[in-house]
């Protein structure tokens, strides 16, 4: 052995460790690392869950289809959720109306849709969570290669008597009228019930239980762009049309004293001498509207069914009554004294005038003057039937009850 002395090797003498540092470090093992739970957590605001959502949104058709039909194809689902938000456009902003059913897993459009259309869609949907799903999708309807339309009466700003019916007539037959009119709306200021009659299958007209009332704003509106009328023919029109009702003015002839009764705001304002259809050749029953009126007009037996029995190249003062040729109308061949006294036409209803129609003192002259498209003309005690509803605007014949009755 070496005679060196043993030199004892010195260790640091164990302290405390600080209580922050402890603290500091189990912060940091906690935060880098953590349970399995909190792991799965991802980071952002307290108490978000930011993880995917289980819902799931189904846009048909799908994004980028084209020739899509205007009704029955565009159809919104939500899987595993709900749907909480469905906009659907059309390519000038103009929004599609429709409704959340089935819990919130189905949308559905309320009418159909324009064509040749492009729309987008843009739908939500939340899961149990809350946590949102969104879809977007474009899509472009088909480009009808057959079309109808639905020439209307009255002309939108015309003023018109008590009587006056909306009244369509299409240039196709329809095939699928509930489609149709679906997609017309007939409304009034005073608001009052209107319902519409079919007329065939090209005739559709709207009236109220009663006459109008004087003042009434009737307003119809078309949205039958995309509407398919019949397989393969879809409507073109979507517009808005108005007309104002005009004071009340009903005039009944009574074909056995031979005198028509103007009244007007319920009150008589004339009494007129007539001449109405002759025995064989009668005067329809029932009442009628003024739809038409001729200062001067050609009437012709030929083109009623009467061969060559007349043909009056200038007739005054003519206002039509019905499709088949019923007029009131002046008349100069038959002789002052016939009015009140005897029938003596082929149909029509006839009141003194003068040829050319140039004397406005007449009856013919004044009733013309006092009458506007819309008045009604009723006819009573004619030995002939009462006219058919179609026949002109006649649809006040049917009662309430058949007007609304399905046909």
């Amino acid at each position: 052995m070496s005679g060196e002395p043993v030199r004892r090797r010195r260790w640091p003498r164990r302290g405390r460790v600080p209580l922050a540092l402890l603290l500091g470090a189990a912060l940091l093992v906690s935060a880098c690392g953590g349970d399995e739970d909190d792991r799965k957590k991802p980071a952002g605001k307290a108490g978000t869950d930011k993880s995917a959502s289980r819902a799931a949104v189904t846009i048909a058709p799908k994004d980028g289809a084209e020739d899509v039909a205007t009704t029955g194809a565009l159809k919104v689902t939500a899987h595993k959720g709900r749907l909480t938000s469905v906009k659907v456009r059309d390519s000038k902003g103009n929004e599609v109306a429709g409704k959340i059913s089935g819990s919130g897993t189905l949308w559905q459009p309320s009418g159909h849709l324009g064509a040749s259309t492009e729309y987008t869609v843009d739908a939500i949907a939340v899961d149990v969570q809350g946590r949102e799903a969104a879809e977007h999708s474009r899509f472009t309807t088909l480009v009808p290669q057959n079309t109808f339309i639905g020439q209307y009466s009255p002309e939108n700003g015309q003023r018109v008597g008590v009587g006056m019916p909306v009244s369509l007539r299409f240039n196709r037959g329809i095939t699928d009228p509930e489609a149709v009119e679906k997609a017309i709306k007939v409304t009034a200021k005073p608001s009052v019930p209107i319902e519409g009659h079919w007329f065939g299958n090209d005739r559709l007209d709207f009236r109220p239980e009663k006459y109008w009332a004087p003042g009434t704003e009737v307003t119809l509106k078309l949205d039958l762009d995309g509407v398919q009328g019949r397989p393969g023919v879809y409507g073109t029109q979507s517009k808005e049309v108005s007309f104002t009702i005009g004071r009340s003015q009903v005039s009944t002839v009574d074909a056995k004293s031979k005198k028509m009764t103007v009244v007007r705001d319920g009150k008589t304002v004339k009494t007129i001498p007539i001449t109405a259809g002759a025995p064989g050749t009668e005067t329809y029953n029932g009442q009628m509207v003024i739809s038409e009126k001729h200062p001067v007009t050609r009437m012709n037996g030929d083109t009623v069914g009467f061969g060559g029995e007349y043909d009056i190249k200038d007739v005054p003062h003519a206002m039509r009554l019905s499709t088949s040729g019923t007029f009131i109308h002046g008349n100069y061949w038959s002789g002052k004294p016939t009015f009140g006294r005897r029938n003596a036409s082929h149909g029509c209803v006839g009141l003194f005038d003068v040829r050319g129609g140039h004397d406005k003192s007449t009856p013919a002259a004044w009733f013309f003057a006092n009458s506007i498209i819309g008045d009604v003309v009723i006819v009573k005690n004619s030995h002939d039937e009462t006219i058919q509803p179609e026949n002109g605007f006649s649809d006040w014949n049917l009662s309430w009850e058949q007007w609304k009755a399905e046909q």
